[in-house]
C-alpha cells in the first residue's frame, strides 16, 4: 500500500518553508518594495480625491476640512464664498449671514469635542440652519 501524506503543515514542511523563505526574500523585497510603495501611494491619493469629491472642495485644500464636522466646514466655507455675489446689492444681508455662518462655524468646531449624541444633535441644527441660510441666498440671488 502506499503511504499516506498528511495535508496539513507538519514541523518538517514548516522547516522547509523557512528556509526558502530565506533564500527568496533577499531577491525578492528590492523587487517588491518600490511596487508596494507605489500601490500605497496611489491608493492614498484615490482615497483623498474620494473624500474632496464628497465635500465638495478641491484636494488641495483637503487638509482645511477634517473631524467628524468637515462637511458641515465645507458647507459653511462654501457659503461664504457664495456670499461675495451679493456684497455690493445686498450688504445688510450679507453683513448679517457673515455673523450668523461665524456661529454655526463656532458651533461645528466647539461639537468635535461633544459626545456623539450632542455632537448628531448639534449638527442636525447647524445642517438645518445652512438649509435655511441658503434658500434665502438662492431667493436672493433669483435663483
Amino acid at each position: 500500500m502506499a503511504r499516506e501524506r498528511s495535508k496539513g503543515l507538519t514541523p518538517g514542511r514548516a522547516k522547509n518553508l523557512v528556509g526558502v523563505a530565506k533564500v527568496v526574500a533577499p531577491a525578492l523585497i528590492p523587487v517588491v518594495a518600490p511596487l508596494a510603495a507605489r500601490a500605497a501611494a496611489l491608493v492614498s491619493d484615490r482615497y483623498d480625491h474620494y473624500r474632496a469629491r464628497r465635500l465638495g472642495v478641491p484636494v488641495d485644500q483637503l487638509t482645511r476640512y477634517s473631524g467628524r464636522g468637515a462637511r458641515l466646514h465645507a458647507r459653511i466655507a462654501g457659503f461664504t464664498e457664495a456670499l461675495d455675489q451679493l456684497n455690493a446689492t445686498d450688504r445688510p444681508f450679507v453683513e448679517a449671514t457673515e455673523t450668523r455662518l461665524a456661529q454655526l462655524l463656532a458651533a461645528v468646531r466647539a461639537s468635535e469635542r461633544m459626545p456623539a449624541p450632542r455632537r448628531k444633535a448639534a449638527h442636525r441644527a447647524v445642517s438645518t440652519d445652512l438649509d435655511a441660510l441658503e434658500a434665502e441666498l438662492l431667493k436672493r440671488l433669483g435663483v
